[in-house]
């Protein structure tokens, strides 16, 4: 065996997002999600579960801060409820929703870690929705807003900050094919809804740096390395525009200002909503980029595809494919590897965090209470000795955050998939970190890893 070493300085954490974790629904005048709604409404949800309780870290977010700080790590990605700011996505900053991320952020700093929130991570506002969600242009602005009395109430107590968590996954998800929150199904709506949060992310940088100087800003951006299923010409092109659309949509309007050309017959700019001066409103310069990664995607020409781009992910076969996590998900650790080096040299070598990186698998606790889930620390050990090789050919990464935490909500499977460091007791609420929480912090204190 060999020692795998990362940098000096690497920072290790772990990630959560406000509604799979928090519940407190109602607590001190939280506003109304779209994800309240979805979940409240019949069919949505495996075995009808919500988020109204989930792992109650409204309470008992001291219990989450003991685990990270018992596996010695030094950074903690969370998002923040914008119902709990702005309990209409709209109006003056709601007081009680403040002081409790103060108190969070204040007992991270004390424990010696670094918090790294996310502005939004899928939960808007049922009343913006309600006037149209993100397909309406005026939801840019009032996110803009929301960032800007964020910043200027909470700026003092972090200086990196996270915009959106995967715009590709909610914009398609929640309006393309209505799986997630609000649970449409209009391809038009779904490209505009991608259109108003470049916008968003464009006006939001400038209105975080307005309230607070000093401040690291990047958004966490789901990534896929996109490989052709066959050995056709046909399918690398098909590859490398669903590579465009899954990866890059987000990125280029915010570096450069424009979209990529992933559709055969260009970009749908009238659908779209697209309109004068909108380059400019939505470049935003990141300070780093977040890349949050769970697997490959193998893609084959179809030229009858709903988008228009030509392409679809086709499921591996045979001898080319991974084995499969409890959700379906295969396991291919060099994915990680290609997809930040491929940034890395596409990007002229940005600063990269790993935003996410994780799996679902259900071992339960044993008769003695211990939770042996070798598969998960497998998992692991084998996307971080990729990340390292990736390092290693000159990739600037800075951190890698562990999805997730706890068990928590997982969307629309309800609580049926466990993707946590730690096992969440959902009837108590009690955790009890799992054998792959305590290989993680032996990493995260050693900086390395043995590697196999």
């Amino acid at each position: 065996m060999s020692r795998i070493e990362f940098p000096p300085n690497f920072q290790w954490g772990a990630a959560t997002a406000a509604y799979q974790i928090e519940g407190g629904m109602r607590v001190a005048g939280k506003g109304e999600s779209i994800w309240d709604r979805f979940s409240h409404s019949p069919g949505r949800i495996l075995g009808g579960a919500t988020g109204d309780i989930a792992c109650d870290s409204y309470h008992r977010f001291q219990e989450d801060i003991d685990l990270l700080k018992s596996m010695n790590l030094s950074s903690y990605r969370f998002s923040i409820a914008w119902t709990r700011i702005q309990p209409e996505g709209k109006g003056p900053a709601h007081r009680s929703g403040l002081d409790y991320y103060r108190r969070l952020m204040e007992a991270l700093l004390e424990a010696g870690i670094r918090p790294l929130p996310t502005l939004y991570h899928w939960d808007l506002p049922q009343a913006l929705e309600d006037s149209g969600g993100w397909p309406a242009r005026d939801t840019a602005g009032r996110f803009a807003d929301y960032a800007a009395i964020t910043l200027r109430e909470l700026g003092d107590l972090a200086s990196d900050w996270v915009i959106f968590n995967e715009p590709n996954v909610f914009t398609a998800l929640g309006y393309v094919l209505g799986i997630h929150a609000p649970g449409h199904q209009s391809l038009e709506a779904g490209l505009r809804a991608t259109h108003t949060v470049n916008l968003a992310q464009g006006e939001a940088m400038r209105a975080m740096r307005s309230e607070s100087s000093g401040l690291r800003i990047g958004t966490a951006f789901n990534m896929s390395p996109c490989e052709p299923a066959g050995d056709r010409e046909e399918d690398a092109e098909a590859a490398e525009r669903w590579h465009r659309f899954v990866n890059l949509w987000f990125l280029e309007p915010a570096l450069h200002g424009r979209y990529p050309e992933a559709f055969l017959k260009g970009v749908p700019e009238e659908t779209m909503g697209i309109q004068d001066g909108d380059a400019e409103r939505m470049q935003a310069p990141l300070d780093f980029l977040g890349i949050n990664l769970y697997t490959r995607s193998l893609v084959e020409e179809d030229l009858n595809d709903a988008y228009g781009i030509g392409a679809k992910p086709v499921e591996p076969q045979g001898d080319r494919a991974g084995p499969r996590t409890d959700f379906g998900w295969e396991v291919w650790p060099s994915a990680l590897r290609d997809m930040v080096l491929r940034i890395t040299r596409d990007y002229d070598r940005p600063v990269i965090e790993i935003t996410e990186n994780g799996c679902s698998y259900g071992d339960a606790p044993s008769a003695g209470g211990q939770i042996p889930d070798t598969r998960r620390i497998e998992f692991h050990r084998g996307f971080l000795q990729a990340l390292h090789q990736a390092i290693e050919a000159g990739a600037d990464v800075r951190s890698y955050h562990a999805w997730s935490l706890l068990d928590n909500f997982e969307w629309a499977e309800g609580y049926s998939q466990r993707f946590g460091l730690a096992w969440v007791d959902f009837e108590t609420g009690e955790r009890t970190l799992k054998d792959s929480g305590l290989w993680y912090g032996q990493v995260a204190q050693e900086n390395g890893f043995e590697a196999r």
